[in-house]
């Protein structure tokens, strides 16, 4: 379809339908033959949407290593590295995500990675990164990296910022050789993909860290208050057999004769108790003044100032300092209050001195009488004393119930906040899936299982429990969407539970039951991680629908199900080394090659392939060909200046041809078997 009207005067250029937009290397009649060739990649109407600016990584550079004194410059779109095996195109690609600082999602990944690091880039090798990023506005940044050392963030003008590389160029993805494939085999790896497509919501990552703090605050509190319950319970269990004793001493008329010994220890009890009650109300002081004065400087006249309401939010400052000044004076208040406490304290125990010399003069001459008759008075004292003891004990246990009692209500709501938030997760991933089926619909479809992953649920129980728990484990793997908050109520109610709900062995939920209640908290706090089911369209265009789930697929047809995952939804550079090692070329013509050439005027690929498909199908807008003298790890890479372009330039052209299609020859004598 042509979109022409004769230029008849410079006022007719006005006219959208006068002029439209050619992409070409450079100015010329094969330019223009490539364009008309992919006008959907190299013609654009003036009266089409202007694409929208998206990040750019703009261009790499090394100093030292195998790529050493190279450099290359990108385009905006689709860029493709080609060469032969050894050239240096996997340093280039591993080079961008080491510069970065992405970790690789996958085990095999990462050792291929951290080996290209080691023995290709190698230790002193700087290499840096330009990057552009459009929004909020057009910044220009530098991100530089010297192995082995940490990333660092610059400005256009070379000045050290205070950033990392993810906070300049968010949600790049880099993928090495079969990593691809390597994240079909994972589920969970899936569901992080699946992450991608979410609404975005800055605040529920923090609100969720905060609620998970609380719960693991509220665990540790209720079983240091069951401790201390236990260990006062321990006492309070000496206490009947000691009153028993007592009572036979006062069957024996050591009472009335020893009263004012006794009278004395329930004296000094009472100055004890008075005393660490003092203690304990200058701890909470203490901690009151830690946190005086108030920090007003988020509300300070340099903050808020340019406010809109700023003479209204002016006034914020003015509350804070006056109820910071308030709590002061209080605080003054009562430390001066605790201080004449302690001071009467002091009075009264030297007073009481006196009265303790006396009496304990008059308890040694009662002794030595009670002696000579044959009764052990100072048993009596000691069994007076232990009593006197443990009886405050009484009051600690009603406190400790009280306190208990407020923990678990406590932890009641943060518990069902956590419900909410599992659910609210897994209807965002829900909404994500269904959009991503959309997107790909007829040929990739996707859902979300809720608490897939029962690997976090089967490492807290080997570590909780131990002996055989291979039944138990089976029985938990075929509860459908298992809740561990649901788990953990069925192990407190008991063992009778656990067997009727989820069919544990008696003597397996017997020894669940056994291992206390922290278990039970534990689970309560347990994220079971969603897992992501893909199925793929393996039916050729124009025939039946045929939908085989992931397991069943071809390792080239898992990796071209997730690939097409990959080129959804982001204007975020998407990084991939040699793709075609894991994908069938019947689907990267009919399903990569498509979905590329829709999304790269909105999005940045850099491949490096082998595969001719990619670059000539894809009608790459830049080309660049690496060729390398000696091994890897001993030679150097080149990047000819001839051989950066389109494939309307002669060289690239020609480089395409020798390298990707095995030279002319090749092609031709394949089109003729084939009859082309």
């Amino acid at each position: 379809m042509l979109n022409a009207q004769d230029l008849s005067e410079p006022a007719d250029a006005a006219n959208s339908s006068c002029v439209c937009w050619i992409k070409m290397s450079s100015v010329s009649l094969e330019g223009l033959r490539q364009a008309f060739l992919e006008p959907g990649s190299r013609i654009r109407l003036a009266s089409d949407p202007v694409p929208e600016e998206h990040t750019e990584l703009v261009g790499i550079s090394w100093e030292g290593g195998f790529l050493d004194g190279q450099a290359l410059h990108f385009n905006e779109n689709l860029n493709v590295l080609v060469g032969g095996r050894g050239t240096g195109k996997s340093t280039v690609i591993e080079s961008i995500r080491h510069v970065l600082a992405l970790n690789p999602l996958g085990g095999e990944a990462k050792e291929s990675h951290d080996g290209i690091v080691r023995r290709v880039l190698k230790s002193g090798t700087r290499t840096r990164l330009f990057i552009t990023s459009h929004k909020p506005a057009r910044r220009d940044y530098i991100v530089e990296r010297v192995t082995p050392h940490p990333p660092v963030v610059l400005d256009a003008d070379g000045n050290r910022l205070d950033m990392q590389p993810s906070d300049v160029v968010p949600g790049v993805e880099v993928y090495g050789q079969h990593e691809i494939a390597e994240l079909a085999r994972g589920p969970e790896l899936l569901t992080r993909l699946l992450s991608r497509f979410l609404d975005p919501d800055l605040t529920s990552g923090d609100s969720k860290l905060e609620l998970k703090q609380q719960l693991e605050r509220n665990r540790s509190d209720i079983l240091a208050a069951l401790s201390d319950l236990e260990m006062v319970d321990a006492k309070l269990a000496k206490l009947p057999a000691l009153e028993e004793k007592a009572s036979r001493f006062k069957d024996a008329g050591l009472e009335e004769r020893l009263a004012e010994q006794s009278a004395l220890i329930k004296e000094e009890g009472v100055l004890k108790e008075a005393t660490k009650q003092i203690d304990d109300l200058a701890k909470a002081v203490q901690k009151m003044r830690a946190a005086l004065p108030l920090d007003r400087s988020f509300c300070d006249e340099g903050e808020v100032s340019d406010l809109p309401a700023a003479r209204l939010f002016k006034k914020v400052d003015a509350v804070l300092l006056a109820v910071s000044d308030q709590l002061d004076g209080s605080v003054e208040g009562m430390e001066s209050a605790l201080a004449t406490a302690r001071t009467g304290l002091t009075d009264i125990s030297k007073r009481w001195g006196t009265r303790k010399q006396e009496v304990t003069e008059r308890y040694a001459k009662v002794l030595r009488e009670l002696q000579n008759e044959g009764i052990d008075g100072e048993e009596f004292m000691r069994v007076g004393t232990q009593i006197q003891n443990l009886r405050p004990e009484k009051g600690r246990r009603a406190a400790l119930k009280r306190q208990m009692s407020a923990l678990r209500k406590a932890r009641q709501a943060h518990v069902a906040q956590w419900s909410e938030v599992q659910g609210e997760e897994h209807r965002r991933l829900a909404k994500a899936a269904s959009r991503v089926s959309k997107a790909l619909k007829g040929k990739v479809r996707v859902q979300v299982r809720f608490a897939g992953n029962m690997t976090p649920l089967e490492n807290l129980l080997r570590e909780k429990l131990s002996g055989r728990l291979s039944e138990t484990l089976d029985a938990l793997r075929t509860v459908q969407e298992l809740s561990t908050i649901d788990l953990a109520a069925a192990l407190k109610a008991g063992p009778r539970q656990l067997e009727q709900r989820y069919g544990l062995p008696a003597n397996q939920a017997a020894r669940m039951c056994e291992s206390g209640e922290e278990l039970a908290l534990m689970l309560e706090e347990l994220e079971l991680p969603a897992t992501t089911e893909i199925e793929l369209n393996v039916a050729a265009d124009g025939q039946p629908e045929s939908w085989q789930s992931l397991e069943n697929l071809s390792t080239g047809q898992k990796a071209t199900a997730v690939l097409l995952l990959l080129l959804l939804e982001s204007d975020s550079p998407l990084v991939v080394d040699q793709p075609e090692d894991d994908l069938d070329n019947r689907f990267i013509s009919e399903g990569i090659v498509p979905k590329m050439h829709e999304e790269k005027r909105r999005r940045q690929f850099i491949f490096a392939t082998h595969n001719a498909n990619i670059p000539v199908l894809g009608d790459a807008e830049l080309i660049l060909g690496l060729s390398a003298a000696g091994e890897a790890e001993i030679g150097h890479a080149e990047i000819p200046l001839k051989h950066m372009g389109s494939i309307d330039s002669t060289p690239v052209r020609e480089l395409v041809e020798e390298v990707l299609e095995g030279g002319r020859e090749a092609f031709r004598t394949r089109q003729m078997k084939y009859g082309f």
